[in-house]
């Protein structure tokens, strides 16, 4: 079918050396809101193109349809452009229901648009071809077609390039769209690959970072350990008093326990496999005899089905408040109290007045010991406090949850 061209006038166009102001700044700054407005909300934006399209197609058909045209020409014509609400679910069928609007009505934007959905969502497919096809026999034939019988050949070679034209420039559009939205996915592959890349390089480092810590750690640190072992253990077997072969025994108790841990530890580095600790409750008992100060325990309605992430944690709890004592408040007494109430280890250790401010030549922490709790009960959803108390001593206070 064919149309006459239609100008426009009287319409303002702004842009250098149109003499046409730029809007205001009050209308510009309500666009760019409207715009991330749309584009926050997927659905919106869809449905405001779907009417946009709806509204361009059925203007195009009011402004070129004659006054004298039939009536089934009108319906078929907005039976078209109402197919265009199919463009995104069923993009072929909205290409076939647009057509008859088209060929024997005044629907050609319409139609032109429906192809366009189509080449964007069906790039190469034989849909597209087949759309394209009919919407350029639409515009090459004429309805009736009595009078495309009787155009001249001239008419018949232009409608046929006119017909090229309307069925290419949405089928290049709708390609265009197809690539510009393939590429933003493969960028964003791209993307998420040099994440994975990035990850997989930071875990390489820390793999490296961890077998050199626990190589340093087997050279240096197990050394100096097991020549404390050994020296303990040849003060242990000569004749010396009763008390300094007391010490002298726990002194070499303690450091081939640490030695032990300390070689789990290298295991756990090496392999990278988390480093959850082995001791638990259960070695309470063994801890508070080594401690080399005066406890008092008391343990309450403990489980022996903990989780071994939250028994370790209790553990080390009560292991860093009697090392705390017995390096800080040398002469005083630790009470320390495990219970559970409903679904959560409560776990406090404190102590008295240190009796004895004499200097044990022990060497001073960093902190991070204390450090290092409080991160493991925030890691487990639960809290750690400690405070100093009123008769001078310390206290450790801990929640951890299982359950």
């Amino acid at each position: 079918m064919t149309t006459q061209g239609i100008s426009l006038t009287g319409v303002p166009v702004s842009g250098p050396g149109s003499g046409t102001a730029d809007p205001p700044r009050k209308h510009t700054a309500a666009l760019s809101v409207r715009s991330r407005v749309l584009s926050r909300n997927p659905a919106v934006t869809a449905v405001a193109t779907d009417i946009a399209f709806v509204v361009i197609a059925m203007l195009d058909v009011w402004l070129v349809v004659p006054e004298e045209a039939p009536s089934y020409s009108i319906y078929l014509s907005a039976a078209s452009c109402a197919a265009l609400l199919l463009r995104r679910r069923l993009p072929f069928t909205a290409v076939v229901l647009a057509v008859p609007g088209f060929f024997a009505g005044w629907a050609q934007l319409a139609a032109m648009f429906a192809l366009g959905s189509l080449a964007s969502r069906k790039p190469f497919h034989w849909h597209m071809w087949t759309g394209a096809g009919l919407v350029w026999l639409c515009r090459f034939m004429l309805w009736p077609l009595a009078d495309f019988l009787a155009l001249t050949w001239r008419m018949h070679i232009l409608d046929a390039i006119y017909g090229v034209i309307v069925a290419g420039m949405p089928v290049a559009i709708g390609l265009l769209i197809a690539a510009r939205t393939e590429l933003a996915a493969r960028l964003t592959e791209l993307a998420a690959s040099r994440d994975r890349e990035r990850q997989l390089h930071a875990q390489a480092v820390r793999a490296e970072e961890r077998a050199r810590l626990a190589r340093e750690m087997h050279d240096v640190v197990s050394h100096d350990i097991t020549l404390i072992a050994m020296q303990a253990g040849v003060l242990s077997a000569a004749n010396v008093d009763d008390d300094a072969k007391k010490t002298a025994d726990t002194i070499r108790a303690l450091s081939t326990r640490t030695l032990e841990e300390l070689r789990g530890l290298v295991g756990v580095l090496r392999s990278g496999a988390d480093m959850a600790v082995q001791a638990d409750l259960r070695d309470l008992d063994d801890l508070v005899q080594q401690a080399g100060v005066p406890v008092q325990v008391r343990v309450e309605n403990v489980p022996t089905s903990l989780p071994a992430q939250v028994s370790a944690a209790a553990y080390r709890t009560v292991q860093e408040g009697l090392t705390n004592v017995r390096k800080h408040a040398p002469g005083a007494t630790a009470f320390v109290n495990v219970s559970v109430t409903r679904d959560t280890v409560c776990v406090d250790v404190r102590n008295d007045s240190p009796k004895s401010r004499r200097n044990l030549a022990l060497p001073r922490g960093g902190g991070y010991g204390l450090a290092g709790l409080a991160e493991r009960a925030k890691l487990l959803g639960g809290t750690f406090e400690t405070e100093a108390t009123d008769d001078g001593g310390f206290r450790i206070h801990a929640h951890y949850p299982f359950g």
